[in-house]
Formats: C-alpha cells, sequence, structure tokens
C-alpha cells in the first residue's frame, strides 16, 4: 500500500486567498516529511472554497523543496483546456519534477466552471476527454509536421517548422512514452472506469462515495479489462478516503462528527453542492435510501475511516454505529 493525499481543497469560502495558498503548501511540505508517497491536487476556476485554477503552477513551488513525494493533478479538467497547452505544460512539469509526476484527468465537476467555459453538456465534456488525450499522446509521441483533428480540437504545425533551430517542434516528457494518466470516478457503475481499463489509464475514486460505488468502480474496470484479453490490477487505482486517527475511538469519532470538524464541515459542503444539481445519488451510502436518509452524518459515517490506531490498522475504522469499514485487498492508496 502507498500513502497519498488528495487535496480538493475546500475552505472557508471568505478565506483569503493567500492564506489558503499558504496553508495547502504547509501541508504538502509536511506530507514529504513524514514520507507520504503522492500529492494530488484538485484544480476549480470559479469557486473561492476550492481556488486552485492550476496545479501545475502550485506544485512547481513545491519541487525543490521536497525530496521523494510525487505529485498528481486531481484533476486538470481537459474540456476547458486546448489540449496543446495541456501537452506543453505537462511536459515542461515532468521535466521540472524529474518524472515525479501523475497526470490525473477528467470532465469537470464544478457547475460554475461549466457555465464560465460553455461546458454544460455532460455527453460532449466525456469525449472532450477522450480526444484531449489522444491528441496529447500524440503530440508526445511524434516530432512536426503535426496535423491532428478531431470533433472539438484541430491542431496544426505544418509550415512555421525549422528543424535546423527546433522550431514547430512541441516539448516531449521527462517519462516516457509520458507520464502516467489518471482518470476521476465519483459516478456509481462509472462508464470512465471502462475507458480507463480500454486505455490503460489508471483511476481514482473520489473520496466523497460510498463503498459500494467504489466497490462498482473495480467492478467496471475488471470487466473491462477481461474483454480485452487483459489481466485487472489494481497498481494503478487510488481510492481517496478521508482519515482521522486519535488516541481512542471516542475522541477521533469527537474530531469527525463535532460541529467545529473539518469532516462535518467538508461533507456539509459536499451534500449543499451536489444536492443543489441534483446529483445528490452520489453522495448516498445506499443508492435508493430517501434524500430525507441521506444525512450529513449518514454520508460522513459512509465515507471517514477514523479510530484509534490499533482500529484503523486492523479494520479500517469504524462508522459511527461501529460498523467497522474495511478496505479492499486492491486498495493503493
Amino acid at each position: 500500500m502507498r500513502l497519498g493525499m488528495f487535496m480538493m481543497p475546500v475552505h472557508p469560502p471568505d478565506r483569503s486567498f493567500w492564506s489558503t495558498l499558504e496553508e495547502d503548501t504547509e501541508k504538502s511540505l509536511l506530507a514529504d516529511r513524514l514520507g507520504f508517497d503522492e500529492i494530488w491536487l484538485g484544480e476549480h476556476f470559479s469557486a473561492s472554497t476550492e481556488p486552485i485554477p492550476s496545479p501545475l503552477m502550485f506544485f512547481s513551488n513545491l519541487v525543490h523543496r521536497t525530496k521523494k513525494v510525487r505529485f498528481g493533478t486531481a484533476v486538470i479538467n481537459l474540456p476547458n483546456h486546448h489540449p496543446a497547452i495541456v501537452a506543453a505544460e505537462a511536459a515542461q512539469f515532468d521535466h521540472m519534477s524529474k518524472g515525479r509526476f501523475m497526470l490525473g484527468i477528467g470532465p469537470g465537476g464544478l457547475i460554475s466552471d461549466f457555465e464560465l467555459f460553455k461546458k454544460s453538456d455532460p455527453g460532449a465534456r466525456n469525449r472532450m476527454v477522450v480526444e484531449a488525450v489522444d491528441m496529447i499522446e500524440r503530440i508526445w509521441s511524434q516530432d512536426p509536421p503535426y496535423d491532428l483533428k478531431g470533433e472539438f480540437w484541430d491542431i496544426s504545425i505544418k509550415e512555421g517548422i525549422n528543424a535546423k533551430l527546433g522550431v514547430g517542434f512541441m516539448p516531449k516528457p521527462y517519462q516516457k512514452p509520458g507520464p502516467p494518466i489518471f482518470i476521476s470516478l465519483a459516478s456509481p457503475h462509472s462508464s470512465s472506469a471502462k475507458t480507463a481499463a480500454q486505455k490503460g489509464w489508471g483511476m481514482i475514486s473520489a473520496n466523497i462515495i460510498p463503498t459500494y460505488s467504489v466497490q462498482s468502480h473495480w467492478a467496471v474496470y475488471s470487466d473491462a479489462c477481461r474483454a480485452a484479453g487483459i489481466v485487472p490490477s489494481g497498481e494503478n487505482w487510488r481510492v481517496a478516503r478521508n482519515m482521522m486517527v486519535s488516541s481512542s475511538d471516542s475522541e477521533a469519532e469527537d474530531r469527525v462528527f463535532g460541529a467545529g470538524a473539518a469532516n462535518n464541515y467538508f461533507y456539509n459542503y459536499m451534500r449543499e453542492v451536489l444536492n443543489s444539481v441534483g446529483l445528490l445519488v452520489i453522495l448516498k451510502p445506499q443508492p435508493d435510501m430517501p434524500d430525507a436518509e441521506a444525512t450529513v452524518a449518514a454520508i460522513t459515517a459512509e465515507c471517514v475511516i477514523h479510530g484509534s490506531p490499533k482500529t484503523v490498522l486492523q479494520a479500517g475504522g469504524v462508522s459511527r454505529s461501529g460498523r467497522s469499514v474495511r478496505r479492499s485487498p486492491d486498495d493503493r492508496s
């Protein structure tokens, strides 16, 4: 098992931007000192609660201040970016970090960003992800001329090429053939898990989803691997879960469910945001439970591994009702 840290991050909406960045930087540096293997950071353009418009810019501030931790975007929302820009910037950061980079990608999940970039059609966003990755990988794999045509983008460098001077050449990553690619998953039985299997991508199962939904991602992925003649492996599966380890089970419960607890704030925020756009089912511990029963407490109990060190190590934590929460042997982070 590898240990990673996933920062959406979620902060009070009226907090100053600079102090948010300072706190997230401090947490990242501490994670490296403690021996964490990976740091994953989300991207949002239009939310003061989740105010990181450029994960790569944030990570660039950490490269020379950390020793071993790897950096993952969770995620770059590809419909909001031109593929050539992502290809070039990702290649640059891969060199800056000497290969300590994982390219997490996705279709986006913030309704105000959809409006900002005029990307409201979920089907189109999913197709844009596949097309963008295909173009990015083709840019990384070849020299000019470039002539890539798709449903959403056309990328061309055919005339302005001077091979002697290196003009017209897109940068290639440090890792060959490129950094590993991961796609984010949140919906139960997400079709993106099938896409990951078919494309050879890794998966990131979100920290806001219930256990059955996490299991459904592995089931969809495994079925798609077997259909393609591939042996499914958990090596490139990242499962994000909130964790609280305290000196006792009772103290951990207080720190998870207390009125001022960070987890209580986080799942309150997520429930209100997703319920407002008709996506409460993503959070529900059981898909058929009534909305009124999908309370913040119920969602938190389902999603947070918590307890004393002994409890967490032996059973993966306890729910508020005392039910053990066990990790799958395929969980990798």
